[in-house]
């Protein structure tokens, strides 16, 4: 038999992105930052804001708290050392039968300066989250309680809502879902941003100017690689 694993393993001293190029993300849709990412980058659509009463937009620095499903042990252990700024992301295997966190954790979380919280499971207490006021992600509902058993990791990384996410990496949320930016391609987004804001800036003017046509339709049906058969 093997043996039994250690209940918490922490990391501490993961590679971080500096304040400036976290702040580079600020204010910004989840759309822009796909889109330069080859549209790529987003978690599952079923990892959505808790509720309408909490702050629409969160970035941060994401600290992965590596849980199994009903466990809470290395969500504790990410509260334990984060800094503040840091996004706890609470992989907990897609399991949907129990909270991953509450309104208590989200107090704790909000008391030392978390940027927000992700979980691929419910979350529970929402009344409680709601005066709280820490934006958060989860995939729904459920007042059953997690267990503090382990095993856990923390500072390490996840796959969360189909997307590989590393402590260290920086996470963006709105209304419309989660984004992550992978650490060793921040610069490169970065440097992409202003050219897909240029874009999108260039078709709102169309589109609001009365712009209604595709023109690669028109040109696939031009070569032939479309056709019209009625």
């Amino acid at each position: 038999m093997i043996e039994e694993p250690i209940r918490l393993t922490i990391r501490r001293n993961f590679a971080r992105p500096t304040p400036a190029q976290v702040d580079a993300f600020r204010n910004l849709p989840t759309g822009f930052i796909c889109d330069a990412m080859d549209g790529r980058g987003a978690m599952d659509t079923a990892i959505a804001p808790v509720g309408p009463d909490l702050p629409p937009h969160a970035v941060g620095v994401a600290l992965v708290a590596d849980n199994g499903p009903e466990e809470i042990l290395a969500t504790m252990g990410a509260v334990h050392i984060m800094q503040a700024g840091d996004m706890i992301v609470s992989a907990v295997r897609g399991g949907a039968n129990c909270s991953a966190a509450g309104d208590q954790f989200m107090g704790m979380l909000k008391n030392k300066g978390a940027a927000g919280f992700v979980t691929d499971g419910p979350m529970r207490d929402y009344e409680g989250i709601a005066e709280v006021g820490l934006p958060a992600w989860c995939t729904g509902l459920n007042p059953n309680s997690p267990y503090s058993n382990g095993p856990g990791r923390v500072g390490f990384g996840a796959v969360v809502g189909g997307q590989t996410v590393n402590s260290g990496d920086i996470v963006v949320a709105d209304v419309n879902g989660v984004v992550v930016v992978p650490f060793n391609r921040i610069e490169a987004v970065i440097a992409q941003l202003a050219n897909v804001q240029a874009a999108e800036d260039a078709l709102e003017a169309k589109v609001k100017s009365g712009a209604a046509d595709m023109p690669l339709v028109e040109q696939m049906l031009a070569d032939g690689s479309a056709v019209i058969i009625d």
